[in-house]
């Protein structure tokens, strides 16, 4: 039996992993076995860099902060190595990171998943993994905001190549003069008839 300081600190790290899993958007559980210290070092930068919070847990206690968390649909999936991949905002990073170091890597496999709350499955995590990082996303939108201003721009630069608008009304005030002869010429036919 664990001694009263050990249950005690173990009862901790549940707390604070049912909590980490209510709080994050998304997660992802993978099997790290057969991993080195350089590609460890490799993944763990990378996923830091995303603010993805990423850890090595015992099954035991991360089936206990499943149960806390409601998640408790991914414990089937706890034996072996397990690390756990957490976001608090990203819903993508964690899914892309570990799915490009799985395709690498033979031995790192993803196990299971969440979204808000809900577990997922392995090809919903293998969709977000697909999706561009959030800065080419807004870089995107933004691409598509700018075309119709800078189509406008381009217009309003023509004109003023070509002279400005008054060049724009003189082209047309021709138009305008012949549809004035027309008319006097019109009205004297009217009144030669």
């Amino acid at each position: 039996m664990p001694s009263k300081s050990a249950l005690e600190a173990k009862q901790a790290i549940v707390a604070e992993l049912a909590e980490r899993l209510k709080n994050s958007v998304m997660g992802v559980v993978v099997s790290y076995k057969g991993i080195n210290v350089d590609e460890d070092t490799k993944l763990r930068k990378e996923l830091r860099e995303n603010d993805v919070k990423y850890t090595v847990v015992k099954n035991t206690l991360l089936k206990r902060a499943n149960d806390e968390a409601g998640l408790s649909d991914m414990d089937d999936v706890l034996e072996g190595t397990t690390a756990l991949a957490t976001s608090d905002e990203d819903y993508a990073a964690a899914a892309r990171i570990l799915a490009n170091f799985a395709k690498e890597h033979d031995f790192f496999e993803i196990k299971s998943g969440y979204m808000d709350g809900k577990v997922i499955d392995l090809d919903t995590i293998n969709s977000l993994a697909k999706l561009p990082t959030r800065d080419v996303l807004l870089a995107n939108v933004l691409g598509a905001f700018q075309a119709p201003i800078s189509a406008f721009a381009r217009v309003m630069q023509a004109i003023v190549d070509k002279g400005g608008f008054e060049n724009c009304e003189t082209a047309e005030a021709p138009a305008e003069e012949a549809k004035a002869e027309e008319a006097p010429a019109k009205e004297a036919e009217t009144e030669e008839a």
